[in-house]
């Protein structure tokens, strides 16, 4: 394996593999911070153009650009509080609220930084337990799908800021809206007055009109002004003793992303929101969570970047794919006239040891354009909102045309936008609607599956020791933050009994 590997490395070091390498991360980048877009179509776009290449050149390019748009969706969700990628839903939730109060600098190096030590660990982890974890992930049925969706359904405690009741309508009403559709055992449509909902309603278009569309309109209003457009802030030398007590933070959150990462199906939109709850539940203020805490940035960052080289183990040890980029990756192979699986180590091994060896190499490539262009980045919010808001309401619906090649994306963007604008008025947050539309269409087919499998016994969920592990931490996870708030309350009823 080590023969293998420095021959990987050596690859990667030819001229042409690191201008792959290098052009993979730039576009990355850009593909990343462009809302709608995305690694799975950056991907996507690029395979065209690997046509008649070498086959180690096409993929390392493939794989940097997954890398970098997996962090490219954080510029974007800390300037402009508009997500480039449904994984960086929860780095805005802190990046957007430290750029507003002057330190988008400091918010972005969190972001690149957490995502380098992430993608560093993430790859020494792909490396080791490929193959382990790929057998593990195989185990996963119907009963231990349905368990993980419903603990990531469980973090809608945790992450419904001042009022549990508000977020406990707004996962309500985002269930409802992901009910929308065939039905996925009868087919059955439901709630679909047009053909094109038989498929249901579309994530990014309503990731979209969510954040991007509804912040303009609340930029619109002129009542929430960009505060950095007078103080950006240090993007490079910044100390890193600042990062003190939000390492433990980013090396747990690099290890949930990996191991969410090589479940196929869960992907780095999980991981970080999974990644992010850990944090903000063992954190000393978790209600400094939602306000600016760079730990929220750091742990959301470092969990979906890590994603990557998760969902890279069984698409590589065993063709299965552990994303749908990593799908789109399995064509690209194909395409190469390379079978992924475990004869892909015997076969071609200098393809699977030269990805692994870009993912180290590329590390401090992808950071060092990251904290360079960082500072560039932070000049948009220096745009008048006169010109930022037709940009990002044009951005917005170019991606959501781009995400289908038609116009009912865009009209669902625009309906999520006026949606999203109507919900943050009455204070009601946005987190648990992204939970129900990324979850609740695992939860229910799986669900359905199992109970098809276990002839309609419900405690056949009880007999798989994963899923029990998992329901039993959706459990701790939804009742746990109520025990803590009502202790509070308790605390602050007994304060003037006290002081009397």
């Amino acid at each position: 394996m080590i023969a293998e590997f420095l021959a990987g490395v050596q690859l990667v070091l030819e001229p042409q593999v690191l201008i792959a390498l290098i052009g993979g991360t730039v576009i990355g980048y850009i593909i990343g911070a462009m809302p709608g877009l995305g690694p799975s179509l950056g991907v996507a776009l690029l395979v065209p153009f690997t046509y008649g290449v070498d086959p180690v050149v096409a993929m390392v390019a493939l794989v940097s650009l997954y890398m970098a748009a997996e962090y490219g969706g954080a510029i974007t969700a800390i300037l402009l509080n508009t997500p480039g990628t449904a994984a960086a839903v929860a780095t805005a939730w802190d990046g957007y609220p430290m750029a507003k109060r002057g330190e988008a600098g400091f918010a972005l190096h969190v972001s690149i930084v957490s995502s380098g030590i992430a993608a560093f660990f993430g790859g020494i982890l792909l490396i080791l337990t490929a193959v382990p974890l790929s057998e593990f992930a195989l185990q996963f049925g119907p009963t231990e799908y349905f368990a993980l969706a419903l603990f990531g359904l469980s973090l809608v405690s945790s992450l419904s800021g001042r009022s549990i009741g508000r977020g406990m309508l707004a996962l309500a009403l985002g269930v409802a809206i992901a009910c929308i559709g065939m039905d996925p055992e009868n087919g059955t449509p439901r709630f679909a007055f047009t053909p094109d909902l038989f498929e249901g309603i579309p994530l990014v278009p309503a990731l979209l009109g969510l954040y991007a569309i509804s912040e303009a309109l609340v930029l619109l209003e002129g009542s929430t002004a960009l505060a950095v457009k007078t103080k950006v802030g240090k993007v490079l030398g910044i100390s890193m003793s600042r990062y003190r007590g939000m390492w433990r933070s980013i090396l747990r959150s690099t290890a949930i992303g990996y191991i969410v990462g090589v479940i196929p199906g869960a992907g780095a939109s999980i991981a970080s929101l999974i990644a992010y709850n850990e944090a903000k539940r063992t954190s000393k203020s978790p209600e400094t969570f939602g306000q600016g805490n760079p730990e929220g940035v750091a742990s959301s960052e470092a969990a979906n970047n890590s994603a990557v080289a998760g969902s890279l183990a069984p698409l590589l040890a065993l063709g299965i794919p552990g994303s749908a980029t990593a799908a789109v990756l399995v064509g690209a192979l194909m395409i190469q006239g390379i079978q992924p699986g475990p004869l892909l180590f015997v076969r071609n091994p200098e393809t699977p040891y030269s990805i692994f060896a870009s993912l180290l190499i590329g590390v401090p490539i992808m950071v060092l354009v990251g904290l360079l262009g960082a500072k560039l980045w932070a000049q948009v919010v220096r745009v008048p909102n006169s010109i930022l808001i037709p940009v990002i309401v044009s951005i917005s619906l170019v991606g959501a045309y781009a995400s289908d090649n038609a116009m009912f994306p865009v009209y669902i963007t625009l309906i999520f936008g006026l949606l999203g604008y109507v919900l943050r008025k009455a204070d009601i947050p946005l987190a648990p609607i992204v939970l129900a539309l990324v979850l609740v269409p695992m939860a229910e087919t799986n669900y359905r599956q199992a109970l098809v499998i276990g002839n309609g016994d419900y405690l056949f969920f009880f007999t798989h020791p994963i899923a029990v592990v998992l329901l039993t931490c959706a459990l701790l996870s939804f009742v746990l933050p109520l025990l803590r708030m009502r202790k509070t309350a308790r605390l602050r009823t007994a304060q003037p009994g006290v002081a009397s």
